[in-house]
């Protein structure tokens, strides 16, 4: 029985009197919670006496001493988020030193350095830094060539770096990279003309391509040409001496050379445009030849 009712009392402590006595303390601000990436800044009769930027439990009669019980009555407890941020401004007008209207956008990152000033030093802290990254950028990337604006942009981004951080960390800001993402033109007749000087010399550079091209093609063939000439003179010039030179060797039997110049009279005949008439080999025409005369028609009586 004692068991019980000592069990049955502690479970009522637990379930009532903790919350209880937690509630009383964060009330009365004997101890405070801090987050990660979080800050709380106590304030006493409007005055800060404590800032905890460190995550964890932390008793705050050890941190600020005795008058932390007097917070909540006469004072406040602010809460700042220390998480990194980042913003992005788009086409910042800027003038080229030729005079050409440019665009800019700037991307920086910042988180709060010191959260007191942060909240007092400035009424507007985040809008106060993105008109000082403005100003900066019109200020440090105006009159610059306009070569440079389209290709240093690591240099422009240290520039304005550089211009925008005294003023951010008195401000409570700290301010982290400062990038030039990008960078173009506002005019859109000058964006027109540009395309059409690009295209222009597209087709210039495609022409001369294309000129060159055949200009080669020409030499090649004028070339290819002239060796198929030279090669083809060289074998009319070499022909009559290599059939020469075949028929000598082949008039070395007598045999041998009337067949090849019967076949190559044969070979004319063929080729010729003349009419051929076959006579039968038994025929009186043919005996007639054989004889080598031909008897001539007989004359009438009358003439």
């Amino acid at each position: 029985m004692t068991f019980l009712l000592a069990f049955l009392i502690t479970f009522i402590a637990c379930i009532v009197l903790v919350p209880a006595l937690t509630a009383l303390g964060k009330f009365f601000c004997l101890f405070a919670i801090v987050q990660e990436c979080e800050a709380h800044v106590f304030l006493l009769f409007g005055r800060v006496v404590g800032v905890i930027d460190e995550p964890g439990l932390h008793l705050l009669a050890f941190k600020i001493g005795p008058h932390a019980l007097l917070i909540r009555l006469f004072g406040a407890v602010r809460r700042v988020d220390l998480r990194l941020d980042q913003e992005y401004l788009r086409s910042e007008p800027v003038n080229s030193e030729e005079g050409t209207p440019m665009g800019i956008g700037v991307w920086y990152e910042m988180r709060v350095g010191n959260p007191a000033d942060y909240l007092f030093r400035n009424t507007d802290p985040r809008g106060s830094l993105r008109a000082n990254v403005r100003n900066a950028t019109v200020r440090c990337l105006s009159n610059m060539p306009l070569q440079s604006l389209l290709e240093d942009r690591h240099k422009m981004s240290r520039r304005v770096r550089e211009e925008v951080s005294p003023k951010s960390e008195a401000w409570g800001h700290h301010l982290g990279s400062v990038y030039i993402r990008k960078v173009h033109f506002r005019d859109d007749q000058m964006i027109h003309q540009i395309e059409q000087k690009v295209v222009n010399r597209l087709r210039q550079v495609t022409s001369a391509i294309r000129q060159q091209g055949a200009n080669q093609v020409a030499i090649i063939k004028s070339g290819a040409e002239r060796t198929a000439a030279a090669e083809f003179a060289h074998a009319a010039a070499v022909r009559p001496y290599l059939v020469g030179k075949a028929i000598q060797e082949i008039a070395k039997d007598k045999e041998i050379l009337d067949t090849v110049f019967e076949i190559l009279e044969t070979e004319k005949m063929l080729d010729g445009d003349v009419d051929l008439t076959l006579v039968p080999r038994d025929s009186l025409f043919a005996r007639f030849l054989a004889a080598g005369a031909i008897p001539e028609p007989p004359v009438s009586a009358a003439q």
